[in-house]
């Protein structure tokens, strides 16, 4: 077992936060201009604010953020912040490019809060982010493209859950091990994949 696999092992079990090194966000990101799409806009010059509504799309390089209603505030540095939020069942949604390899990190949350500054997105509620076959969910989920790390709670805003709570930090991570066959053939020619999974023990685990 991997340290990776028996922290995510121990995480699960006790509701610790978990923390981990997923590969690169795309550095080039930092330098592209924020666009964004909607059905209508509020803008307040004084405070510098704009409110986009209705099938709004944030995109910033190969980062996307989809929601029904993204507020965005710039600082005096022109830097700006956004938080997406979803009025109807659909979960706001984020999506990134991984450095050098055609591959994604993506999330969904009940509210997800982007700092361009920071290069830090947080997701608040039902939170879950996927990089290539791995997975992880709980209450909030921070991820900080700077150091390429996610900091997983089982409670909301980076708590721990309260004591008695069923809630945990679920995950699944896929094997690393470089000598392990990553699929393997049947003899009646089906592929068998190998996986690794951690799930909140007594749950049903249906979504």
């Amino acid at each position: 077992m991997t340290p990776l696999l028996r922290l995510a092992s121990l995480c699960a079990l006790t509701g610790l936060s978990l923390l981990f090194s997923p590969a690169h966000a795309e550095k080039a990101d930092r330098d592209k201009p924020t666009n964004i799409e909607a059905d209508s806009v509020k803008v307040d010059d004084k405070e510098q604010t704009q409110i986009f509504e209705g099938n709004v799309q944030l995109t910033k390089g190969t980062l996307l953020i989809r929601a029904d209603r993204i507020v965005v505030t710039q600082d005096a540095d022109g830097y700006q912040r956004g938080v997406a939020t979803s009025t109807g069942n659909q979960l706001p949604h984020f999506r990134q490019k991984r450095e050098g390899i055609d591959e994604y990190i993506e999330g969904e949350a009940e509210r997800i809060e982007h700092d361009a500054k920071a290069e830090k997105t947080e997701f608040y509620g039902r939170a879950k982010i996927k990089s290539g076959m791995d997975e992880v969910r709980g209450q909030f989920i921070s991820y900080d493209a700077k150091t390429e790390n996610y900091v997983v709670t089982s409670g909301p805003n980076g708590t721990r859950a309260k004591p008695g709570s069923n809630e945990r930090v679920r995950a699944v991570i896929q094997s690393r091990d470089k000598s392990a066959t990553p699929a393997t053939a049947r003899p009646d020619g089906a592929i068998l994949k190998g996986a690794t999974s951690i799930e909140r023990p007594g749950r049903d685990t249906k979504e």
